[in-house]
């Protein structure tokens, strides 16, 4: 097995001053860019940017149109003004497998990386030389022993996003997984909530709960700090809301999608459509937690954060809140930044960047 220390997960090395970096989010139907200045306690957003992309030039995380979307990339680079090339990418979590091992505290070098390759290798669906792992410290797993986390993903996936960013005149100089700078970005979000009452006393803080509301589908995870305790997928999204309005108004799926992000739906019937879906939408979320809770992993949550241009259809959080009892805001990545000069994306599209700005954040890790 090649143990690639270069491709997924690649740590700043602590100690250094962190060096400018963009946080390159590839999505289904647009490229986002994010990049932070100031520190890790004082952030500042210099650029976050959206570049549409058409749909089928990126499937499930594979890039179907190599030479358009680089292209893409370039144009929103061009667009951004940045001179930064050193780019943080990621890989969507199907294409990754992650695992945590126990070691002896003593391995390090070539022995430590031998024994991570041994241990990692019965539970990788793929051949080991059609594989890149790499691995970092967790942290003490007791006596004597460390966690570590693995990460593996195919060579050809790991290539893929490095050739795309040097075509679009990047330097790719590390590759996260989106999963993972996803609960980046929410954790920096739940921390500047203030605890609940009787929290910190010795009992486990309680989650937040993540609706990541996308065009086909939306995803609930629940999250301590950065650690996933559960996530379960819903078959719901915003095209539903598209799909609404094509049959009320008789348009075709594209119309209605269009007349949907340009605000030009007839006036007499754009108040009954938002609400009627919002609120099915609002008990679908509202039923998928209740599952959650029932599967044993909580009770209970700190709060509901929604994500995705669908999360900011008015009144949505609000019904949200009423339906579980829980407080509900919007997943706003950007929450407590400063605001570089002409650096803020549209009030709607902010809950699209968690991904990029999760990337963008790693400028700061120690």
């Amino acid at each position: 097995m090649k143990v690639s220390r270069q491709a997924l997960l690649h740590w700043l090395r602590p100690g250094r001053h962190p060096a400018p970096l963009l946080g390159v989010d590839l999505g289904s139907h647009g490229v986002r860019l994010v990049e932070l200045g100031g520190s890790a306690g004082q952030p500042v957003l210099a650029c976050a940017l959206r570049e549409p992309l058409q749909v089928g030039w990126i499937r499930n995380g594979q890039v179907e149109d190599f030479d358009a979307v680089a292209e893409a990339v370039r144009r929103a680079v061009r667009r951004s003004g940045t001179r930064t090339r050193r780019a943080a990418l990621a890989l969507p979590a199907a294409g990754v497998i992650t695992q945590r091992l126990r070691l002896p505290a003593g391995l390090d070098g070539a022995a430590l990386e031998q024994r991570v390759a041994s241990e990692a290798q019965p539970q990788l669906p793929f051949e080991p030389e059609e594989a890149c792992l790499d691995f970092c410290a967790l942290g003490p797993a007791g006596e004597g022993e460390l966690e570590w986390l693995v990460v593996a993903s195919r060579q050809d996936r790991v290539q893929d996003r490095q050739g795309l960013a040097e075509a679009a005149g990047l330097e790719p100089v590390l590759l996260d997984v989106e999963s993972h700078a996803v609960h980046r970005a929410v954790a920096r979000l739940v921390a500047r909530w203030p605890a609940p009452e009787g929290e910190g006393t010795g009992t486990p803080a309680a989650p937040v709960a993540l609706f990541d509301i996308g065009a086909f589908a939306t995803t609930l995870k629940l999250l301590r700090g950065e650690d996933g305790l559960y996530e379960r997928h819903l078959p719901v999204g915003g095209a539903q809301f598209t799909r609404l309005i094509a049959g009320r108004c008789g348009l075709g799926f594209d119309a209605a999608e269009q007349a949907k992000l340009a605000g030009t739906l007839p006036p007499d019937l754009a108040p009954a459509l938002q609400a009627d879906f919002v609120d099915g939408l609002a008990q679908e979320l509202a039923r998928a937690l209740q599952i959650g809770f029932a599967s044993g992993p909580c009770q209970r949550v700190r709060g509901v954060l929604l994500a995705g241009a669908t999360a900011t259809l008015p009144g949505l959080a609000p019904r949200v809140s009423q339906l579980t009892g829980f407080e509900t805001r919007l997943a706003d990545p950007f929450d407590g930044f400063t605001i570089g000069l002409g650096a803020w994306p549209a009030a709607h599209e902010a809950g699209g960047f968690l991904t990029a700005c999760g990337l963008a954040l790693r400028r700061f890790l120690p």
